[in-house]
Parts: C-alpha cells; structure tokens; sequence
C-alpha cells in the first residue's frame, strides 16, 4: 500500500530556514545588561533560539526582574538591528523552491513574533516561496506552539493528514504532536539528534536537500 505523501509544510523559522544567532544573542545580552543583569562572554545561551522570547527572559531572570520589560528591550535591540544579522542556511531556499515546483504548500510556522518573522522573511527572499507567515502576537497570543499550529490549520482549512512540520527544536515535535501533526527534525538548527528523537520526531535530516523527499509520511 503506497504511503500517503503530506504536501503541506510548516516550517520553523530559527535554526530551520536562518540562522538567527548573532542577532538574537546580542539582543539578550543588550536586554539584559539593560535589566542591571549583564551576561559573561562566555555564557552559552544558545538554549534560548527556539523557545517563546518570554519564557527565556523568565529563566534568565529567576525571579529578579520584569520579564516583560526584559523583552521590550530585547525587541528595540532586535527590531532596529538583530532580525538582519541572521544568516539563511545553505540550499534551503533552493530545496523550497524545488517543492514549491511540485505544487507543495508552504508555511512558516515560528515562535518569533508575526511582525519580526514577516520581516526576515522579505529581508532574506523566502516571502515568494510561502503562502503565509504564522507567529504568535506581540502581547503574547499563541505563543503556545501547539496553539499556532491548530490556529494556522484552521484559518487555511488544511486537512492534517497532509500537513508536515519542520523544526529544530523538541519545542516544534511536541507543539506538532498534539495537533496529529508529525516532525521531520532538522539537524543544521540548534536541536541534536538526541533531543529531536527523544520528543518523537518521525524523521531526522542532516542536510536541507533530504527535506526534498521527506515529510514525516511512515
């Protein structure tokens, strides 16, 4: 019995199409030696690209700050300087473009706020190669992945039987999971093959032409 191909695909933004690091990192250092809080140099906070910006400032903070004003200063940062010093991964465009090619649908998918996604997006050329940018609102609404992701299915009225998700991060594969949706992970991002396995990932790829004849169908 041939197995059902999923051509819908709702891609993460960070660590999946961009590599957002220098911009997202410098913007938390900015923030927090805003807060009175200032990082060492030497402090991996690589954790943090990938998870809702709240939760992060909420973890770096432990208690001893405003979270929301840790995330006003993140987004001044961010806004006038960070979301341009990513960096689009090699051949993700490419492969894209070759999906796009086969009548393939589609999305982004991030935990990024609509407003910053929609402007990487044009910024680095993938706007022409998507139907929609999904995130969640700057005060917060659907910043729960899950919730997105249900959010963006039915606005478009996709079945979820043809949609795939791609993602970096156990965050995208559990998010995904509770909406019947399965994960192709991506190793070229910020999750390992451990973490990707682990939250239930039906497929892992190390290369974004893999993602060319993959999309979690089993």
């Amino acid at each position: 019995m041939p197995v059902r191909r999923r051509p819908i695909l709702l891609l993460d933004l960070d660590g999946t199409l961009v590599d957002p690091a220098e911009g997202i990192l410098g913007s938390c250092r900015h923030a927090m030696a805003r807060m009175g809080r200032p990082l060492g140099e030497g402090e991996d906070l690589r954790w943090i690209i990938g998870p809702p910006i709240r939760q992060s400032f909420a973890t770096l903070l432990d208690g001893q700050g405003d979270a929301e004003e840790a995330v006003r200063h993140y987004r001044e940062r961010y806004s006038e300087w960070g979301l341009t010093a990513a960096r689009p991964y090699e051949g993700v465009a490419e492969v894209l473009a070759a999906r796009r090619q086969r009548g393939d649908r589609l999305f982004v998918c991030t935990a990024k706020a609509a407003v910053f996604a929609e402007r990487v997006v044009r910024h680095f050329g993938f706007d022409h190669l998507l139907e929609g940018v999904y995130g969640p609102d700057l005060d917060g609404r659907l910043e729960d992945k899950a919730e997105l992701i249900a959010h963006l299915i039915s606005r478009e009225g996709l079945a979820s039987g043809d949609v795939c998700m791609v993602g970096d991060r156990r965050h995208d594969v559990l998010a995904a999971s509770r909406n019947g949706v399965p994960t192709v992970g991506v190793l070229w991002g910020y999750g390992d093959r451990e973490e990707l396995s682990a939250a239930g990932a039906q497929a892992i790829i190390a290369r974004p032409v893999e993602l060319l004849d993959q999309d979690g169908s089993t």
